[in-house]
């Protein structure tokens, strides 16, 4: 069956209608106040696989439920396992959304809604792709559903999950659309993806609140003090500055560097898309070399003295930060915040206390481009549109992946139907129509491929 005919037979007024049901339900997992609704979003989920003649279910963790599906029909074919996530982030600042979060809206082709990219519409284009085939009478591998309701929150129940279904989840392959293709028109694969590791800095100066007039220029300031370590994390090349910070990392390769090199990217339009003049990183990498393949260092929040309306002449006795760093193959996070909590101290200015605190982290993980896997799934994106992929690493992390590999020894094969300018976690949020169609019909042809080997 040609492309086409797929396209045609894809009842796209109903995939809309079904996404914007659950889209609708505010599955928010930082939230406790949001508990019977992330459950809701389990349960509609369990409820739709099962009436596509999956054995489903919900299964209790310690936090938010994850949903198992499976529909095994061939044991010669191929075994694949779709994982995604149908929790959300927090909707603040609800001000900035032009419609309301949760009541899906579609202006000029794009849908507007918490979760539509992030993940509830990619991950629901792949139940709409295997429905389609289904329709047809066709399932052409074994399918296996892993969507869990935690991942905004670093998926703390995932991994103890893992490992007590390991034989259960067993797969040749798994499936994962929760990021962005390159640009609009551009099929993409990622075959890597950073790691992380996540800190707080908390600063201690005076046992009190100081008056600034009576202990100013005397007293340590926490938050002066603050600034300075900040300052010292990185030098004016862009580099990170802590001691064993780079070593054993993974070099690109100049086969990756004159291939990104040729994606069409212009970073004047990158630096206008986030409305700024200028794009500071580190000295001899382009901007695509030092978001897809270079570990950084960024303050992620900041906090200290009065923050009210008016005036408050303290000098603080606390002040903090939050930071956050992508990691590269040859870096761990265990390692990496290791060496953040030793340098703090030793670059301290004297008179207060510097301390480190971890909190999640995950590994970086890359994937070679010339698996079967990695080939079926762009033979299926060339089906949709009409062009071969391209190979891109994305900036972010998704520690689930590490473990993926670890705990189940599976490889995996990231194709992203979203797009940078869909906003995820942030204010209105998109998922363009077209794009959550494409996702549909190429989960489709990806299962047909990757039956064939």
């Amino acid at each position: 069956m040609s492309q086409a005919d797929l396209s045609t037979l894809l009842n796209r007024e109903q995939a809309q209608e079904e996404l914007f049901d659950l889209l609708r339900i505010p599955s928010v997992s930082a939230d406790p106040a949001y508990k019977t609704e992330v459950a809701r979003a389990a349960g509609w989920l369990q409820a739709k696989l099962t009436g596509l003649g999956f054995t489903a279910r919900v299964d209790q963790t310690p936090g938010h439920p994850i949903v198992y599906a499976e529909r095994l029909t061939d044991p010669a074919q191929p075994t694949v396992m779709i994982y995604g996530h149908y929790d959300v982030q927090p909707e603040a600042p609800l001000e900035e959304w032009h419609t309301p979060p949760f009541e899906p809206a579609v202006r000029e082709g794009r849908i507007y809604a918490r979760g539509s990219t992030d993940d509830k519409g990619q991950a629901y284009a792949h139940v709409k792709g295997v429905e389609l085939l289904l329709s047809q009478g066709e399932l052409p591998v074994n399918v296996k559903f892993l969507l869990e309701g935690e991942e905004e929150i670093g998926s703390p129940s995932i991994i103890p999950y893992l490992q007590a279904h390991t034989d259960e989840l067993k797969a040749d392959v798994i499936v994962i659309s929760d990021g962005s293709r390159f640009a609009r028109d551009v099929p993409t694969i990622t075959y890597g993806v950073r790691g992380l590791s996540y800190v707080e800095i908390h600063v201690q100066g005076a046992n009190r609140d100081l008056h600034s007039g009576s202990y100013g220029g005397a007293a340590p300031n926490p938050i002066n003090a603050l600034c300075e370590i900040i300052a010292k994390l990185k030098d004016d090349q862009g580099r990170v500055t802590i001691p064993g910070f780079y070593d054993g990392i993974e070099e690109l390769t100049e086969q990756e560097r004159s291939m990104w090199a040729s994606l069409p990217h212009s970073d004047a339009e990158f630096a206008a898309s986030i409305g700024v003049e200028a794009l500071p990183g580190e000295a001899g990498y382009s901007v695509l070399e030092r978001i897809w393949g270079r570990p950084t260092l960024d303050v992620n929040g900041i906090w200290g003295g009065y923050q009210g309306e008016g005036s408050k002449t303290v000098i603080a006795a606390k002040a903090g930060a939050k930071v956050s760093m992508r990691l590269v193959p040859g870096q761990s996070p265990d390692r990496i915040t290791q060496l953040i909590k030793e340098y703090v101290p030793q670059i301290a200015p004297a008179g207060v206390k510097a301390e480190v605190h971890g909190h999640h982290g995950g590994q970086p993980v890359k994937f070679k481009t010339d698996s079967p896997a990695i080939q079926a799934a762009n033979r299926a994106l060339h089906r949709v549109y009409g062009r071969d992929a391209v190979f891109a690493r994305t900036g972010g992390s998704i520690p689930i992946v590490a473990a993926f590999s670890d705990i189940l020894k599976t490889e995996v094969l990231f194709v992203d139907f979203g797009l940078n300018e869909d906003a995820p976690h942030s204010p209105n949020e998109s998922f363009a129509l077209e794009d959550y169609f494409n996702g549909i019909l190429t989960s489709a042809y990806l299962l047909r491929e990757l039956a064939q080997g």
